[in-house]
């Protein structure tokens, strides 16, 4: 993907809390399409490898949910957190984060991950078929901005991480405001 395309259509298979449903899993499924996320938002958009990971949980999730105000500050409307992980997965892992700002998104079969390019194999850490980590800011379903880490590839040796990182993100949104100022 690169500035000025258009993300692609698909329908997020999703579970969404319902107390309507009642017992002790109060959930249901729900689809979710790229346009019900994306419409008419400012947003940013992370992908990284898989729930409960290293890198993920540690730093590239828990900064996002951090600098989330000074994201809405930069016009920023929404954080998603996409993960080739079901739905399942993606719900415990937000719940396990504690996250108050960041929304997941599941892509568990890497349908929207393989359209933007981004779906690798990762089967030498016995992980299949995942995400590369990337980030973008996306204007309306159009991407603005792309923040891919270097070396792209199956089965890739390192986990690369910088490049996706909130705080990039953020100087970028820094720069087009100072443009925007002059």
């Amino acid at each position: 993907m690169q500035a000025g395309q258009k993300l692609p259509e698909v329908t997020f298979r999703t579970r969404v809390r319902d107390e309507a449903v009642g017992g002790p899993n109060p959930f249901r499924w729900q689809d979710v399409t790229t346009s019900d996320y994306f419409a008419g938002k400012r947003v940013i958009l992370f992908s990284l490898p898989g729930a409960f990971t290293p890198t993920c949980s540690t730093y590239q999730l828990p900064g996002f949910e951090k600098m989330a105000d000074d994201f809405r500050a930069k016009g920023i409307d929404a954080i998603y957190c996409m993960s080739v992980n079901d739905s399942f997965v993606m719900n415990k892992w937000a719940e396990a984060q504690g996250l108050q700002n960041v929304k997941v998104i599941p892509d568990g079969s890497g349908e929207f991950t393989r359209k933007v390019g981004m779906l690798v194999a990762k089967d030498n850490l016995g992980f299949g078929m995942r995400s590369w980590r990337y980030a973008a800011i996306i204007n309306n379903g159009i991407v603005e901005a792309w923040f891919e880490e270097p070396g792209l590839s199956d089965n890739h040796g390192e986990d690369p991480y910088g490049e996706s990182a909130p705080e990039n993100l953020m100087k970028y949104l820094d720069a087009q405001g100072a443009v925007a100022a002059e």
